[in-house]
């Protein structure tokens, strides 16, 4: 194993555990340093996420910073979502998913840059 691979594990876990997002990390170093098939590159993701969010949960939990009902009722839909996805990426294949991917992270990076968060976390234009 070399020290990339470290490098995107450990981010990946922290960037994760804190509830941003870090299989983009993960995907990103498997597509682009692996040379690993977009949807090879998914699956890992998720198999990785299994036990970084179960970690993050239990952490959170024992802080009281989850609200379970709403927790709940977002996890049910958000399954519903999942099995649709699946269905999306069969249908679109590696390459289009990739490009999506692509294209997702490019809006995000974009908002982040020109959007700042007011006190109730929504994004607002930045002001000059």
């Amino acid at each position: 194993m070399n020290i990339a691979a470290l490098l995107a594990g450990l981010l990946s876990g922290i960037i994760g555990a804190m509830g941003m997002g870090g299989g983009a990390v993960l995907i990103i170093y498997l597509s682009v340093f692996t040379q690993t098939e977009q949807l090879a590159s998914q699956g890992i993701n998720l198999m990785f996420f299994i036990p970084i969010g179960l970690l993050a949960v239990i952490i959170y939990a024992f802080k009281k910073q989850i609200k379970w009902k709403t927790t709940l009722l977002l996890a049910a839909w958000g399954l519903l979502g999942a099995v649709i996805g699946l269905m999306i990426t069969d249908l679109l294949g590696g390459e289009l998913t990739a490009k999506l991917f692509g294209g997702l992270l490019i809006l995000i990076g974009i908002k982040e840059i020109f959007c700042k968060n007011n006190n109730n976390g929504v994004a607002v234009k930045r002001q000059k």
